[in-house]
């Protein structure tokens, strides 16, 4: 299965609060944070709503 990459780029800061517990759920917590994930289709359904916040890529 392939690996993702994916760093927050953008501040969650006067974001909605679904935004803020759904990079909360991929495990981002603050700027330029990385984590790895398999690309599972909830993760990329996750990234797709956060995809203004974050920057991914193909491991």
């Amino acid at each position: 299965m392939k690996k993702l990459k994916i760093t927050q780029v953008k501040s969650k800061i006067d974001r909605p609060e679904r935004q803020k517990r759904t990079l909360q759920a991929l495990g981002l917590r603050k700027m330029n944070q990385s984590v790895e994930h398999n690309a599972t289709p909830q993760i990329i359904g996750m990234i797709g709503k956060v995809n203004h916040l974050v920057v991914v890529e193909e491991l």
